[in-house]
């Protein structure tokens, strides 16, 4: 498409907008009386309108039936509520239900799926990551490594773009895996970086990690919601997610796992166990002798956090009536005219450089602006006029047009605020 800067080219955009009416169903905050620019769904999304009466309900049935709330009478019992979001999750991730869950939090997860897949031998050791990873994970390979008696600085390979590039190459990520060989023991990536919102092409790198004997796993917290995934088809054999990001959840609410099939009969892959993973037929009779439950299920610690996963579950009936499909398809067109515009104002001074990947097809949703100058000043001149972006140091902006609820109108203002600034700058 041949786009325009201009307000009326915009609003055209949104006119034969599919998807235009979503914006209705979430709760758009104010600044200054105004409806915000909200970019920051990668960080946290906005508050579906649904999701207080469904909270609501289980407050009511609570209120109504109290501890009989988990087996009868309630609307969903209690019991079998992590069952509500299997059909949701699985079409987002392309997974079977039996190979999702949704559970715990995100890092509690990676440090779970660890414990099952990163089992280090005296030859076979090594973890390859993405160098600058989120703190959380940067963390948890520390901790994990250190707990298995092993030296991070011998144990770990980050993965660090080429001299003058921001983006890591397919071609390098695949080269150092075939490299590393039979000392390989983890491949775990982010599915899209935080940092750069780079997409990582996740079935090439899960095919020759697992060809040279790894595992293999992904961080999908900034994937999940955002683009299309195959994980049961790509042979994934682990992933986590969070759900406060594009799956507009709540804040800090609860994550999910995926587990290949191959695994959901394996009771002797190490774990470790809590009751509501239990083998769910025997889990009341409060034995000795864990026995998990088939799938993703059996990596479940426990019972479900009902109040917030019904907030879940609100967002997820969304998505099932959207599909990511046309999410991604809105997606590449908001973020693509975002990329014009911000590109556009550069021009020949060159006053910024998107250091998200220039190939639609590897990126989410997500564009990270590096300003070569003034870049924390221009920052907080958006944030007055009402758009609510994010800063990250030294020099980032980073803008994620969410295809749910973000307009075309939305970016057009978003690049006519920044060139005002640039002006008076």
């Amino acid at each position: 498409m041949n786009f325009e800067n201009s307000l009326s080219f915009a609003q055209e955009l949104d006119l034969r907008d599919p998807l235009k009416s979503y914006r209705d169903l979430f709760h758009i905050p104010k600044v200054n009386g105004r409806p915000a620019l909200y970019f920051t769904g990668n960080s946290l999304g906005l508050q579906p309108k649904t999701a207080r009466s469904f909270i609501e309900q289980e407050m009511k049935d609570w209120e109504m039936y109290a501890v009989e709330g988990h087996f009868k009478d309630s609307k969903r019992p209690w019991m079998y509520y992590h069952k509500f979001l299997k059909d949701s999750l699985a079409k987002l991730v392309g997974a079977k239900p039996i190979e999702v869950v949704s559970m715990n939090q995100l890092t509690v997860n990676l440090h779970l799926l660890m414990v099952s897949f990163y089992r280090p031998t005296e030859r076979r050791f090594k973890i390859i990551a993405e160098a600058g990873a989120f703190p959380s994970d940067q963390y948890m390979f520390e901790t994990q490594i250190k707990h298995h008696g092993l030296n991070p600085d011998d144990t770990l390979i980050e993965l660090k773009p080429r001299q003058g590039e921001h983006n890591l190459r397919t071609e390098d990520i695949l080269k150092t895996i075939a490299e590393t060989g039979d000392e390989l023991a983890l491949v775990l990536l982010s599915g899209v970086q935080y940092y750069t919102g780079q997409l990582f092409d996740i079935k090439s790198i899960t095919k020759k990690g697992q060809e040279v004997g790894a595992k293999v796993g992904w961080d999908l917290a900034h994937a999940m919601g955002n683009v299309p995934l195959s994980l049961h088809d790509w042979g994934v054999d682990f992933a986590t997610w969070c759900s406060y990001k594009y799956l507009n959840s709540g804040p800090g609410n609860v994550s999910g796992v995926f587990v290949h099939e191959r695994y959901a009969h394996d009771s002797n892959l190490p774990r470790f166990a809590g009751w509501w993973g239990q083998e769910e037929s025997t889990r009341f009779q409060m034995t000795k002798g864990f026995k998990p439950m088939t799938g993703a299920d059996g990596w479940q610690l426990s019972n479900v956090n009902v109040l917030s996963s019904a907030a879940h579950l609100a967002s997820l009936e969304i998505f099932d009536k959207v599909g990511v499909n046309a999410l991604r398809e809105k997606s590449l067109l908001l973020t693509g005219y975002m990329e014009f515009l911000i590109n556009e104002l550069s021009g020949e001074e060159n006053i910024f450089e998107i250091i998200t990947p220039k190939d639609p097809e590897s990126r989410g949703c997500q564009l990270s602006i590096f300003c070569h100058k003034n870049g924390k000043m221009l920052f907080d001149a958006l944030s007055s006029e009402g758009v609510i972006s994010d800063w990250r140091e030294p020099n980032v902006i980073r803008v994620a047009p969410v295809p749910l609820y973000n307009t075309f109108e939305d970016v057009y203002h978003f690049a006519r605020i920044l060139k005002e600034h640039i002006q008076k700058m």
